[in-house]
């Protein structure tokens, strides 16, 4: 049985959160600085990050998390899609909003917010997932956008943040229904460009896969410190910088790149608009019932 009231003190959390970001997602200020700290604020309720504070810029889509030596500052034309999620136990929560520094693209945030708003109004046991999409896809297309029908919502389960049901951002013949006590999240992705995302050679952000055995000794200490901290849920490379400050940067990197030939772990590559339009994303993670849903991250 869903642990709602679980869930929801996560929620909480993790919406403080992306209110707070607001104050350090500003023009000058450094990503890194203002992922650390929206991190720590998360700690400093008595939570855990689900994953490492997503702080993707413009055509970056999504997975962009600061290296341990990022030297990116926000700039005044910005559009920042900031995604948090705090953690206690089993329970998870996940909620994302778009910050425009320009003040220019306000017609994308709130269409993005509007698509979210009217997916969330269509939630109800037995609802087909393609439904759902269709609304978001409506929205979007009506205000002049697209949505990008290789992102979309996923179902949250037990130490797994991604699984389950796909709620895609447009009606993609997808007859799966959603079931009384689903735990999902739903997040439309929408662009001014051609709709699809695609993945970069960049990443911060992994999971582990498996369990082989490596050589090298940094690559060990990476592994154990992955299995026995972070478990089944995404960690970020300056968390291992931080965790192993005994190895330079030059050996994490390194022990991660043998541990991901091994397949033990999962990279998250930064994902971009395939034309380099804008992106907007909103997301809210909600339980589903039998006539209607309890949205779990109020923003």
């Amino acid at each position: 049985m869903t642990d709602t009231k679980a869930l929801e003190e996560c929620g909480k959390a993790a919406v403080e959160a992306l209110e707070f970001s607001r104050t350090v997602v500003k023009e000058g200020a450094s990503l890194l600085e203002a992922a650390e700290k929206i991190e720590e604020f998360i700690k400093g309720r008595g939570f855990v990050p689900s994953f490492p504070v997503n702080i993707s810029i413009n055509e970056k889509a999504a997975h962009y998390t600061p290296s341990i030596d990022d030297k990116t500052v926000f700039g005044r034309d910005d559009l920042v899609k900031v995604d948090v999620g705090a953690r206690k136990d089993d329970a998870i929560s996940d909620c994302a909003v778009t910050i425009d520094l320009s003040g220019k693209n306000s017609k994308i945030v709130e269409t993005a917010d509007k698509a979210l708003e009217e997916a969330i109004g269509m939630v109800r046991t037995g609802r087909k997932v393609c439904e759902i999409g269709r609304a978001i896809e409506k929205v979007v297309s009506a205000a002049g956008f697209r949505p990008i029908q290789n992102l979309g919502g996923h179902g949250i389960e037990k130490e797994e943040l991604h699984s389950g049901v796909f709620i895609p951002n447009f009606d993609n013949g997808d007859d799966a229904e959603l079931k009384e006590g689903d735990v999902i999240s739903i997040e439309p992705f929408i662009t001014n460009g051609y709709g699809y995302v695609d993945e970069t050679d960049e990443a911060q952000i992994y999971q582990l896969a498996g369990s082989v055995s490596p050589r090298s000794q940094e690559a060990r200490s990476i592994l154990a410190l992955a299995a026995e901290k972070y478990m089944t849920y995404p960690f970020a490379a300056r968390w291992i910088n931080r965790e192993l400050n005994g190895l330079s940067d030059f050996r994490v990197r390194r022990g991660i790149a043998e541990l991901i030939s091994l397949g033990d772990l999962e990279p998250f590559p930064v994902l971009v608009e395939r034309e380099m339009g804008v992106v907007a994303q909103s997301e809210k993670e909600l339980v589903v019932e039998k006539d209607s849903c309890t949205v779990i991250t109020k923003l």
